[in-house]
């Protein structure tokens, strides 16, 4: 995919969380996708494969909130086969928590499919709002 391409399919992805619907996400993961969260918390760790990031790290966040979780992106960066997106949550847990964490996700697209994504936020935001990530977690390396 072209530049341009690649961050056409990034804004999409923003535009679907924005607007709380979409599939656009789970449509264009490749099969061996790798989402890094950074950092040295409980939820710091490579997902492998789209079931590990789609069931695994999603579907466990998703499970904090009683409506699908927000983030809208407001600086893209292109080039090459990499995207970078500043992103802020607007969130609340199913606890009543705001959960409105600030992003700085790098995205590589390979074949016009997310391949890799390293996730850099603030963990003990993370931690706080939404408690540790569970141990041990389905089909996680890391």
């Amino acid at each position: 995919m072209r530049i341009a391409e690649n961050k056409k399919l990034i804004e999409r992805v923003y535009t679907d969380s924005a607007d709380r619907c979409g599939t656009t996400f789970a449509d264009n993961l490749a099969d061996d996708v790798c989402w890094t969260v950074t950092g040295q918390h409980s939820w710091s760790r490579t997902f492998e494969g789209r079931d590990a990031v789609l069931n695994g790290l999603m579907g466990y966040f998703r499970s904090l909130f009683d409506v699908r979780p927000r983030t809208v992106a407001f600086n893209f960066i292109a080039e090459g086969d990499t995207v970078v997106v500043e992103a802020k949550g607007d969130n609340v847990t199913k606890a009543g928590v705001r959960y409105d964490n600030d992003y700085c996700i790098v995205w590589r697209i390979e074949n016009g499919k997310i391949k890799q994504v390293r996730e850099y936020c603030d963990s003990a935001l993370t931690e706080k709002a939404l408690g540790p990530f569970p141990q041990p977690p389905s089909r996680v390396s890391g």
